[in-house]
């Protein structure tokens, strides 16, 4: 099987379904930026060495092609597949582990700037990925695409995941995280 089709050449590519688009459409930056959110999560995992989180950023990139299928797909045009459809339960999978997480944090108490050690910093990238993906989806919603509103959902708990892993990735290697100082 060849790599390249040079179908795209012209700037269009294929959605699910096979109907042609621009490739600067607003459903191919939504569903572009959560394929850059997935391999950001990618990198992230390169950094981390608990097993629970390792396991759980795995989940999500599996839940990421969900969601990107899901969106590849003009559901005016062509019925979504059952298997990209995201379920409250997914939202539900992100919610719990965020409660896991968040008993093992010191109280949130102030702005706390992106960084810290590596792992750290990373997900503080893919959290800021993930809510200009956030932003994709909701202007694709704005044009008139039906855009379930569980994908949204899971999308922004995502972003909150990220940051209170951010959090958790700080304490585990023993770094303090940074926090903002009022300039005067």
């Amino acid at each position: 099987m060849s790599i390249y089709t040079r179908t795209g050449d012209q700037g269009q590519t294929s959605l699910v379904g096979g109907q042609r688009v621009n490739k600067t459409c607003a459903r191919l930056e939504s569903y572009g930026t959560i394929d850059e959110l997935c391999s950001q999560i990618g990198l992230l995992i390169t950094y981390c060495s608990d097993e629970n989180d390792l396991t759980f950023l795995t989940n999500i990139q599996n839940a990421l092609f969900v969601v990107g299928g899901y969106l590849a797909t003009d559901n005016s045009q062509h019925e979504v597949r059952t298997g990209n459809i995201v379920t409250p339960d997914m939202v539900a999978g992100i919610e719990q582990e965020i409660d896991r997480i968040n008993v093992l944090l010191p109280p949130f108490r102030c702005f706390i700037l992106p960084g810290g050690c590596r792992a750290a910093a990373l997900a503080h990238v893919c959290r800021t990925v993930c809510r200009r993906a956030e932003r994709r989806i909701l202007a694709l919603a704005e044009e008139g695409a039906e855009v379930d509103t569980q994908v949204i959902a899971y999308i922004n708990r995502l972003s909150d995941y990220l940051f209170v892993l951010a959090r958790k990735l700080n304490i585990d290697e023993k770094h303090d995280e940074i926090i903002w100082q009022r300039t005067k």
